[in-house]
């Protein structure tokens, strides 16, 4: 019993390394088979079909882009806040934040009983100033005729230089409420004053109920004229020293697909807190619809020289990686001379992982492993194409071809 426990034991070690070793051995078969899978033959026919086309990567300039983020913006002259000088109840408005308002209509109603008792002041002003102005101009012809003291004809003149001022400053402060002055020289005085809107635009804030009393220093309304928005752009420091007036950018707005379009025209001359500087671009094509702190990406073209590229369809993107197919060399087969017309020969596509830098007006800039060069033939249409063959392959379970 202890001779055969003795020779048990090391058969029995022996077939567990043997066990271990084919496991280890098993990755080494798949890593193979992934190696012959990144390969396809496609016959004559098979190529026609797809509409696979091989072409030659090429020079061509492509701009260089910073990506940033931003928001549009207005400029300060087309964003009004609307106040009212002089104080006093809201006793009518039809506006809602969203309205459409024109310049010089009529937004508010202010109600102020102190705005009759300046109406009066004026109408007894104007009449005051009428009064010492005949008496200046009277004095004035005495004085020609050395009937009157030189003190009287001052006298005159000071009366009449101070109503010409009360009635001045008066009628200034009932321009500011917008009183119908022909209205009040008729003797048909009111307790209101109208609010007109300086610009053309869109009513962003309401900030007053009917009622409300507001004091000079309240924002009753806020209007933006959205036809001159411009894009606000955040961009880095380390990117700043790249960016020149004039430079082109592409940018969207959230759920758009297609670029719209702006040029730089103002570049920040101070570095933010979180170390960013802040340009301002022109927008190529104005839009209503858009609205100021709208949401953006862009991309600022920096200028570029001319790289190695290829059309955007010629690499395709698989597993997060980029690839392009070239023609290789097929695995040598060997054929009885019965077989030699049975089978149609075709042509192998290799898969090769690239890296790739800007895209411009459908190309895109390449850049090879160091084991090719420019010259290689590539697959620029029809690339999608073999990625199908090959995975349909891997699914199979078989080679490629």
């Amino acid at each position: 019993m202890n001779f055969l426990k003795y020779i048990f034991i090391p058969m029995m070690v022996c077939a567990l390394l043997l066990s271990c070793k084919g496991k280890e051995e098993a990755p080494e078969a798949e890593d193979h088979h992934d190696e012959e899978a990144s390969t396809v033959e496609l016959t004559d026919a098979q190529i026609k079909t797809a509409g696979i086309e091989l072409g030659k990567i090429e020079p061509r300039q492509i701009s260089g882009t910073i990506k940033v983020n931003g928001v549009l913006d207005v400029p300060p002259q087309q964003l009004v806040s609307i106040s009212v000088p002089l104080g006093g109840f809201l006793k009518s408005t039809t506006l809602l934040q969203g309205s459409r308002v024109q310049k010089g209509q009529l937004i508010a109603v202010i109600e102020n009983p102190e705005y009759i008792q300046m109406q009066q002041d004026y109408l007894e002003a104007v009449n005051q100033f009428e009064f010492a102005k005949a008496d200046y101009e009277r004095q004035q012809e005495l004085a020609k005729e050395n009937v009157n003291a030189q003190k009287t004809l001052q006298q005159a003149k000071s009366t009449y230089q101070s109503w010409v001022a009360k009635r001045n400053g008066l009628l200034a402060k009932l321009k500011l409420i917008h009183v119908n002055l022909e209205e009040v020289e008729k003797g048909n005085i009111t307790s209101t004053g109208n609010v007109y809107s300086p610009i053309s635009g869109y009513v962003t804030e309401v900030n007053v109920n009917i009622g409300k009393f507001v004091a000079p220093s309240d924002v009753l309304f806020e209007i933006v004229d959205t036809e001159h928005l411009h894009a606000e752009l955040t961009v880095f420091e380390k990117d700043v020293l790249k960016l020149r007036i004039g430079q082109r950018v592409r940018f969207t707005l959230a759920n758009e697909s297609e670029d719209r379009l702006a040029t730089v025209y103002l570049i920040g001359r101070e570095i933010n807190a979180d170390r960013s500087v802040r340009i301002h671009c022109h927008i190529d094509k104005e839009d209503k619809e858009l609205l100021p702190g709208m949401y953006l990406k862009a991309n600022v073209e920096t200028g570029g020289a001319k790289v190695p590229a290829l059309p955007n369809e010629a690499v395709i993107d698989y597993q997060g990686r980029k690839y392009i197919f070239i023609p290789v060399e097929g695995e040598a087969h060997e054929h009885h001379p019965e077989e030699k017309h049975e089978k149609e020969e075709g042509t192998h596509f290799g898969m090769v992982e690239i890296q790739i830098g800007n895209s411009e007006l459908g190309f895109t800039e390449v850049i090879l492993p160091d084991t090719l060069n420019d010259s290689i033939d590539v697959v620029v249409k029809g690339a999608y194409s073999i990625l199908s063959k090959i995975k349909n392959s891997e699914e199979e379970g078989g080679h490629a071809h």
